[in-house]
């Protein structure tokens, strides 16, 4: 008897140290044991595409702040006024497009309240901001391909940040009312955990989460059929840049139609919900990359280059360099006065300072009447109505 419960205790002491032994070795390949489960996608070496998307994202990230900062310094460089005016909306759309990289490192975590809340939040926030960039540069872009003259820059940057402010207005909306009504409508008055899981970001559908992202899309569409008419403008220096903008829009499109298309339809087809997080943290890497490489570093090798008007003009009054060709041009110039110096002292003195012709002449005309003189008379002959003396 004493034997049995030795062995039952036994039993039951390595059944209730299992559970935290196998909590202990459950760490993934390339994490920590002590490492939160939460982050296990940043280091889980038998699933790389957290690693993956985490190294493009931080590659992202440094890019994207590199490229601000040469745009902000090229300021006082850009002679051309058309395009310092969308110098603002450019640095605007690089932090839309830095926060989509940063973006990135939330869908790749695994999701929980802070995670799903900021990623059905600014998801669409993010997209506007860039997307808004490119429906204003596009219609900057339209008066400038037909006038040479486009709007001020406060006024392209207040609309994209009005187009920005929209969609920050319908996700505000969305979180109130998906997460405070739900919550209180869905669940019994005293079962607050049944509260607690109604009310979570993350219990949201996926054709949800596409659906709020509707106005986003309509601004894609504005930017890419906008693109299409500058290209017709009369102004053709003007026409190159509406392509990045159409290439931008362009490869925006079918990166949105690809993931969509996996998010609602295809993850659940194959039965792998799964890959609904990688599905959004690729897509969110994919498009902000196209952002950079079709659209960012473009703009940025076109900012400070002169209008044609201003080329025109530098050549008609070219202004005296200050480089090394320069310095011995002047060199050059200063040895050859001193040979011709040199030559010069066996010349007589009256060699040295030639007198002109035209030195007594002071710029003045004459008010004196002409009159002829008797040698001028006798070669043009006798004047009529003069009697010949006798």
């Amino acid at each position: 008897m004493a034997l049995r419960e030795a062995l039952l205790t036994c039993l039951g002491l390595s059944l209730f140290l299992l559970p935290g032994a196998r909590a202990q070795n459950h760490a993934p390949p390339g994490c920590s044991p002590d490492l939160n489960p939460l982050y296990y996608n940043l280091c889980d070496r038998s699933g790389a595409w957290g690693i993956v998307l985490e190294a493009v994202a931080g590659a992202g990230v440094v890019t994207t702040f590199v490229l601000t900062i040469i745009l902000v310094a090229s300021l006082p460089f850009v002679q051309d006024t058309k395009k310092r005016s969308l110098l603002g909306t450019q640095v605007f759309f690089l932090l839309g497009t830095l926060g989509l990289f940063c973006l990135v490192f939330a869908c790749v975590v695994k999701p929980d309240f802070s995670t799903c809340a900021s990623r059905r939040f600014l998801f669409g926030v993010l997209f506007a901001v860039c997307f808004s960039c490119l429906v204003a540069h596009a219609f900057a872009l339209n008066f400038l391909a037909r006038k040479n003259h486009g709007p001020r820059g406060w006024v392209l940057f207040f609309v994209a940040l009005l187009l920005t402010l929209v969609e920050v207005i319908i996700n505000t909306e969305w979180l109130i009312i998906t997460l405070v009504r739900r919550g209180g409508e869905d669940s019994p008055p005293g079962n607050g955990s049944a509260s607690k899981a109604a009310a979570s970001p993350c219990a949201i559908a996926n054709a949800d989460f596409v659906m709020a992202l509707i106005y986003v899309m309509l601004l894609l569409l504005s930017a890419f059929t906008g693109a299409w008419p500058i290209l017709c403008g009369r102004f053709k220096r003007w026409r190159k840049h509406g392509v990045f903008v159409l290439l931008a829009t362009t490869v925006s499109i079918a990166i949105w139609v690809v993931w969509i298309v996996m998010y609602t339809f295809g993850n659940r087809q194959h039965n792998s919900p799964t890959w609904d997080d990688p599905t959004l943290a690729i897509a969110l890497a994919a498009n902000a990359w196209a952002f950079v490489l079709f659209y960012v570093i473009p703009e940025v090798s076109q900012v400070t280059k002169a209008s044609p008007e201003q080329s025109y003009q530098g050549d008609l009054y070219p202004t005296r360099g200050v480089g090394y060709e320069t310095i011995l041009k002047e060199q050059k110039g200063q040895s050859m006065f001193v040979e011709n110096k040199a030559f010069s002292m066996d010349e007589p003195a009256s060699a040295k300072r030639p007198v002109s012709p035209y030195s007594g002449y002071n710029g003045q005309l004459l008010t004196s009447v002409y009159q002829p003189t008797e040698m001028a008379l006798m070669h043009k002959g006798p004047v009529r109505g003069v009697l010949r003396p006798p």
